[in-house]
């Protein structure tokens, strides 16, 4: 069926283009390479060594419309020179109709909620953190939806909903390159069947209050970070619990910058008791950020995100001997400091998080330098520390690497 609906898309993209009036030819080239720098050798003979990412991306981008309607096809060919395998990357491709009343998308499109700055509550649509711990440029944290979302708008409220009909999960760093916890060997990962009962729907409704954009979520589906289930004592199979979240945001200019309050409740509907521990317990998250522009071209903003995790005692008795044990209060700061020079054609960034309870930490300078206004280059580092293999970050601590990143966009 997703195959049936990347086609009807593909098919409704060259009809739209057959009759628009504006259509519009764009892309880029690009190389990116990341290399670790700690003198570890992943042991993988396909993709093992020092390499985390290298290859070539060529997108393509084609964006038309007529009357009400519009569409869009960005298509990457990628060439991985790790495994040496070739594929093409839809990375989105829609149809937009706009009425009086409601606007309307259908395909492949990558959607964006909430107020965090790489970090996530209620924007519960798919990422790709093996591109984030590689150094690959920002953009590809972001995957697409297969998706439908409907929008609409008035002075009252704006709502928006998506529909998600297949299940895509977060896509996490393979251990074939990276070094990472994982104390049993993966022998299978169940996701949910496309089943109409399995379909995901996000509700938001949204309106400016006292000078504040203030929304409210609402999420149904399913965990996109799996969780694992023993199938002998050496062996597990992952699979991803259903989920439902219920959250809010309000962001507004406050003493000179911008101040964030996100929260949202995780309903974990498969273990309401919190006593399976191969299942994430119901938990709180929140985030409070606050962003400003100090002088001229720079900008500094902070944020503290917590994730409390509700009936923690049946959590713990569940436990098996041994079982590494998450924390009750799960706790991160996050800094990201930004410099322009040169008339906004060199750029100096530092991102990072510290986490107070894991004590782990994973900070990414980078610099990056418009050549031309076709050509660009960026270069970073990015450094995981920690020293408890089995926290987030710290897990991480053998694959620090540098990475860069050259694009020609036409």
């Amino acid at each position: 069926m997703k195959t049936l609906l990347f086609t009807i898309t593909i098919i409704l993209t060259i009809s739209c283009a057959s009759y628009a009036q504006d259509i519009t030819f764009h892309g880029f080239i690009q190389s990116n390479i990341s290399s670790r720098i700690t003198g570890k050798e992943t042991p993988d003979p396909s993709e093992g060594g020092d390499f985390l990412s290298g290859g070539d991306k060529i997108r393509a981008e084609v964006t038309g419309g007529s009357g009400d309607s519009d569409f869009a096809l960005k298509a990457d060919l990628v060439h991985d020179s790790i495994s040496g395998n070739d594929e093409v990357n839809i990375r989105e491709g829609y149809i937009d109709y706009r009425s009086t009343n409601y606007d309307l998308r259908i395909g492949r499109q990558i959607i964006t909620w909430g107020i965090g700055d790489l970090l996530f509550i209620n924007d519960i649509y798919p990422k790709n953190y093996s591109a984030l711990f590689s150094g690959q440029p920002m953009e590809y944290l972001k995957t697409g939806s297969d998706a439908i979302k409907i929008a609409s708008y008035s002075d009252t409220i704006s709502t928006e909903l998506v529909i998600i009909p297949f299940f895509e999960p977060y896509t996490l760093p393979d251990p074939k390159r990276f070094f990472m916890y994982s104390p049993m060997t993966i022998i299978n990962s169940e996701k949910p069947r496309n089943e109409l009962e399995n379909t995901e729907t996000a509700l938001r409704l949204y309106r400016q209050i006292q000078g504040f954009d203030t929304t409210i979520y609402v999420y149904r589906g399913f965990y996109k970070t799996p969780g694992m289930r023993p199938a002998s004592l050496t062996e597990a199979v992952l699979f991803y619990p259903h989920l439902s979240v219920y959250g809010f945001s309000v962001q507004g200019n406050f003493a000179n910058g911008v101040l964030g309050i996100e929260g949202g409740y995780y309903d974990s509907r498969d273990d309401r008791n919190g006593d399976d521990f191969t299942t994430p317990n119901s938990a709180t998250k929140y985030i409070l950020g606050y962003s400003r522009q100090f002088w001229t071209d720079f900008t500094a903003g902070v944020q503290y995100y917590g994730e409390y995790m509700h009936q923690y005692n049946n959590y713990e008795s569940s436990l098996p001997a041994g079982m590494p044990k998450t924390d009750n209060l799960h706790q991160l700061i996050t800094l990201r400091l930004t410099q322009m020079l040169k008339y906004n054609t060199l750029r100096l960034s530092l991102f990072s998080f510290y986490s107070p309870d894991d004590k782990d930490c994973f900070i990414i300078p980078e610099i990056r330098y418009n050549i031309t206004d076709s050509l660009w280059t960026e270069a970073g580092f990015n450094f995981f520390g920690g020293k408890d293999t089995m926290t987030f970050f710290g897990q991480f601590d053998k694959n620090d690497n540098l990475f860069a990143t050259l694009r020609y966009e036409f």
